[in-house]
């Protein structure tokens, strides 16, 4: 097969409509998928009845067939989409966005007709997840409909968006302790330190889950046998603690700790400035103290992911 001709964009060339859909293709990175998490969102009507809508947004759905290439499709406003009432069994139908291009599949014209529009695959498998080969389409949700059923509810609709190319962004982020601060054998309490492990860090309004690694490098143990907890928090939310245990009795020694966590994030949180911190728990059943001091190094480490919302 020879090279399509001309490339995108020749001035005074006539540009076949494969060429422009192999350019969206290549700029999605060959990814299908809405554009942002909160695009094409299916969702019961206003007043549910035998329907659901489908919300504002746009995709890229990458055609089913080799060299077809990629199509972007908008939505404006909330489209309605019927859904046939259910008999005697439950039934399982598949909301997708389709693109029946002529060329390719299908008899549509599209002078006349929508090429670009929202189907509905009835009776698919209780776990269906994507459309039959073949079809070019994107699965937007499963409905999952009780017997005798002609209203859909939220509770039957399973999302099954992806985004085509989630954003992410990752920072790293160091302190150091200005002055020694001890915890000393405590209460059976969590207390926030050390102190000089808090950063405040700016959440992105499409971030829906981060990742956090923070490290303490350097962390002093001393006096005698030390049993600790410590987690990441970011903005009240908190992680999974680590333990410290450590029974080397009265000698001055030093630990590397690591914390890591994968953390769903509020919708409230997104958009704003949030603390991070550590927080630590010293148990009563070991005296030891924890202890940071200029030998201690502080890492974070954030990565903010963004999801179907």
């Amino acid at each position: 097969m020879a090279l399509i001709q001309p490339p995108m964009m020749v001035h005074g060339g006539t540009h076949p409509a494969r060429a422009m859909r192999m350019m969206i293709q290549d700029l999605a990175r060959g990814s299908s998928g809405v554009t942002e998490g909160n695009d094409l969102r299916v969702s019961p009507l206003a007043t549910p009845g035998a329907g659901v809508r489908v919300g504002d947004g746009s995709a890229v759905v990458r055609g089913a067939s080799w060299g077809q290439g990629s199509y972007t499709q908008y939505n404006v406003g909330d489209a309605t989409v019927p859904i046939a009432p259910t008999g005697a069994s439950a039934r399982s139908d598949l909301v997708c966005l389709r693109v029946e291009d002529p060329e390719y599949e299908g008899t549509r014209n599209p002078a006349t007709q929508d090429i670009g529009y929202f189907h509905v695959i009835s009776g698919v498998s209780a776990n269906a997840a994507a459309p039959p080969a073949g079809m070019t389409a994107i699965p937007l949700a499963r409905l999952d409909i009780p017997p005798n059923t002609a209203t859909i509810t939220a509770a039957m609709i399973k999302d099954l968006r992806v985004i085509a190319n989630p954003r992410r962004t990752r920072s790293l982020f160091t302190a150091f302790p200005t002055a020694a601060a001890t915890l000393g054998y405590s209460d059976n309490k969590w207390h926030t330190w050390p102190t000089a492990a808090r950063w405040n860090i700016a959440v992105p309004p499409w971030a829906t889950q981060a990742k956090l690694i923070t490290m303490v490098a350097g962390l002093g143990l001393k006096r005698a046998d030390v049993f600790a907890a410590m987690r990441n928090v970011i903005g009240g939310v908190t992680g999974q603690h680590i333990a410290i245990d450590d029974d080397q009795g009265n000698n001055t020694r030093r630990n590397t700790v690591v914390l890591a966590d994968t953390l769903l994030i509020p919708p409230a949180m997104r958009g704003t400035t949030v603390p991070i911190w550590l927080d630590t728990y010293m148990h009563k059943s070991e005296s030891g103290d924890l202890v940071v001091d200029g030998a201690t190094t502080l890492i974070l480490d954030v990565e903010f992911t963004e999801g179907v919302v």
